[in-house]
């Protein structure tokens, strides 16, 4: 099976949680041709969002993405596009940790008249699945890097290199995953 493991940025406010008010400013995303890996392809777009766009102090502290990354950028509907034309044909499952980057996708789509793909919705938490996994807490991405010794590598809450550094934790338990059928094991 091939995955997709994705990871979004999106416009934040510090200690403001507004249902609805966070946009896509960035997808990373990295392809896996089988959960064994390797990675094969990346997916890396900034988004200009159109609600609010402007970043906040915080979201540029927190995600290092500057104002001038996102004023230059192309509208969600251009990348969203550019991404799923990116993603390919089924089969593929969709990968990111936890159920943000879904439920993100799904508010930026319907924000811009976009439906999202069905196939996205065959999507799996890399959050719980690890937490299962290795039979311990629901835990942040940097937490699961440091609980495997895995080295983040890049900056994080930047898209791409999460979703780079998500990746190498999928390879750690995906293969476990198919084998006890909790995930398809379709070859490509």
């Amino acid at each position: 099976m091939r995955y997709v493991v994705v990871d979004l940025e999106a416009t934040c406010w510090e200690n403001v949680r507004i249902p609805g008010r966070n946009e896509i400013i960035e997808i990373g995303a990295v392809e896996l041709l089988s959960s064994q890996g390797p990675p094969s392809r990346e997916f890396a777009r900034f988004v200009r969002p159109v609600a609010e766009p402007e970043l906040s102090d915080f979201c540029t502290r927190l995600t290092s993405i500057r104002q001038k990354d996102v004023d230059s950028a192309d509208l969600f509907g251009s990348v969203f596009f550019d991404f799923v034309d990116w993603v390919g044909d089924e089969p593929f499952i969709l990968c990111s940790w936890g159920a943000y980057d879904l439920n993100q996708f799904r508010v930026d789509c319907a924000r811009h008249g976009i439906p999202l793909p069905p196939a996205f919705e065959r999507h799996v938490n890399l959050k719980t699945a690890f937490a299962s996994a290795f039979g311990v807490k629901s835990c942040g991405m940097a937490r699961a890097l440091e609980y495997t010794g895995l080295a983040m590598r890049g900056t994080h809450h930047r898209g791409i290199d999460d979703a780079r550094n998500i990746a190498a934790l999928a390879m750690l338990f995906l293969p476990s995953l198919e084998a006890a059928g909790l995930v398809p094991a379709e070859k490509v």
